[in-house]
This record gives C-alpha cells, structure tokens and sequence, in this order.
C-alpha cells in the first residue's frame, strides 16, 4: 500500500467533516461525491442547492446527497456567521453591513464554520489564487499558538527507497512564504516535523539545510540557519534536529561521517527544511521531475485549523487526495 493509500485509509477512521468552499465547481463535486462514497471524510459544499443537485444528477453522482450544502447567498445562520465575524475583527473596525457581505463569500463562510466548529478543515484553491484562500484563514481561524507564519510541504514519494525512510521524505517550505527570517525559519521546522508524524507517518530527523556544514562558510544566511537552529530546539526540545548541513551531508552517510561526524540527523535525514521559499521550491520541482518521486502537497502548515490550497490545475484526484490529507490533519493522527 502507498503512502496515499496509506492516507486514505487513516482518514476512513476518524470522521471528520471537511468543507469545499468552491461547491459549485465540476472538479469540486466529483471530488465530492468520490470522498463521500468511499468514507474520506463527511463534506460541507458551499454554493446554490438547486444548481449543486442539478449538475450532481447530470454528471450522476449519487453520493452528493450525503453532503451538507449551505448557500452563502441564501444561509438562515447569515446574521450568526456576520455577528460572529464582527466580533472576531472588531479591533479592525469591521461593520455589520461589512460582515454580511463577507459571509457571501464562500472563502469567509468556510473559515467563519472551521471556527464555530461546523466543520474541520477546508480544501479550496481550485478556482482561487492562494492569497485569496489565506487572507480570511489568517483574520479569522488564525495561527497555531506560538506560530506566526504558514508555509508549504511537500511530501516526497521516491522510487528508490534509500531515501528518507522508505522513499518518503517532507520538504519545506516549497509553497508559502518569501520572506523567511531566522524565526520563522524555525517554526517552518517545528511544524514540518508534525506534518512528517501526522501525514508521512515517519518520526522526524530534521536537517537545515545551508551552503555551508558546520560553519564552513562564514556569511549571514548561514547564520541564519544556525540560528533557526538553535530557536527550533528550545521551540521542541525532543525534536532530532540539527543544521547547518549541505544537502549531501543531510543525506549520504558517507559525507556526514567527514562533513558533521556524530551528528543525530546527518547523512539520515528525513525532513527538509530549506533556508528559502526559493530553494524549496526549486529543489522540490527539479527532484519531482529529475528523480521521477511523487510529491503530495503542498500541504499548508501553521494554521490552527487545516486549511489547504489546491493548485488551479489541479485534478478531481488531487482534490479527494487533499481531503483526505486535511482530515488526518484535523484528527492529529498518527498512523
């Protein structure tokens, strides 16, 4: 059984309720009406009743009628989501007449019911840019306590199973945030450590990665390596985590032993945390297609709710795979 399977399965067992803000979008329902058949997870659709029930039998999936669906244009609990809104953003002057128009929004409606506890995560993204989905997911679910920032993993699914554990390591950050400093650095680290247990299924051993190992070079992006370092540590003390290391020496054990001898993550790393969304990215890109390795994601971390982000090119599969993906988030579980 893949890592996906692997997944899927896991989300069978914990009933959690995931909404699809874009509810009215083909890709969306078939995604929908797939997660409902096979028990992903139970699916909150936003959009227009009659029209969702429309295309739902034109298309033929009979599975939508399990779904909740609630229209932001026509929903009984539009002044509640509103009042509810207001309070959370009265410091920032918001208005009555302002929050009953954001709560037509099914991006604000989405995260205004992961707050009120209708739901547990969300899964959007397919018709929307990423600034679009995070914007009221950072007004109103907010970040995890002691987290300021949201970044991207990617987990890695190789062929060839030296890597990692068994062919699979995490990668971050490959999706979210241009301007990391040394702080954020170290969340990014913390919280990709909890994607690796919680998704991956893997025990972390985190290497931060730089141009330099163990201070063979001497510049102020090295340093800020080694700093997100040593925050990371008093962050999560029991994480396996060390930097400053090249990629090589994170992962040959041959080069750790001359490069960082007795370190406990050189040469075996597992997870990667790169010093820029830059780097992530393109070392995650070039390793998908060069090394021919599956990446699942990206899967946003930092959150106090998991709220994920389809690419606008994404597939119906992509879609059930993220649910699933969101859902074991929302559990916590491990395999």
């Amino acid at each position: 059984m893949n890592l996906i399977d692997k997944i899927k399965l896991n989300a069978t067992q914990i009933n959690k309720r995931i909404v699809l803000a874009e509810g009215e979008e083909e890709r969306n329902l078939r995604a929908a009406d797939i997660v409902l058949e096979k028990g992903y997870a139970g699916i909150i659709l936003l959009g227009n009743k009659a029209k969702i029930e429309a295309q739902a039998a034109e298309w033929g999936l009979k599975n939508i009628a399990k779904a909740e669906i609630i229209d932001p244009m026509d929903n009984p609990k539009k002044d509640f989501y509103a009042e509810m809104l207001c309070e959370i953003r009265k410091k920032k002057g918001m208005t009555m007449e302002e929050a009953l128009k954001l709560v037509e929004d099914p991006l604000y409606l989405a995260t205004l019911l992961i707050k009120n506890g209708d739901a547990d995560g969300e899964v959007t993204g397919a018709q929307h840019a990423t600034g679009d989905v995070l914007r009221p997911a950072f007004q109103i679910v907010k970040t995890l306590p002691g987290i300021s920032v949201v970044s991207g993993a990617f987990i890695m699914c190789f062929p060839d199973k030296k890597w990692g554990d068994d062919g699979i390591m995490v990668f971050a950050d490959c999706a979210a945030d241009p301007n990391t400093d040394e702080n954020k650095l170290a969340q990014i680290a913390v919280v990709t450590a909890q994607t690796a247990r919680t998704i991956a299924g893997i025990e972390p051993r985190v290497a931060m990665l730089s141009f330099s190992t163990k201070g063979s070079a001497k510049h102020e992006l090295v340093d800020k390596v080694v700093n997100a370092t040593r925050i990371a540590k008093e962050m999560a003390p029991d994480l396996l985590i060390d930097g400053d290391l090249q990629a090589d020496a994170a992962i040959i054990p041959e080069v750790a032993a001359k490069k960082a001898p007795g370190s406990p993550v050189a040469g075996k790393a597992n997870v990667l945390v790169f010093p820029s969304l830059e780097t992530g990215n393109i070392a995650y890109k070039l390793v998908q297609r060069m090394a021919g390795a599956d990446a699942i994601g990206p899967i946003m971390q930092g959150m106090a709710a998991p709220i994920n982000d389809l690419s606008r090119g994404c597939s119906v599969e992509d879609i059930v795979s993220l649910v699933a993906i969101t859902a074991c988030q929302a559990a916590g579980n491990n395999f």
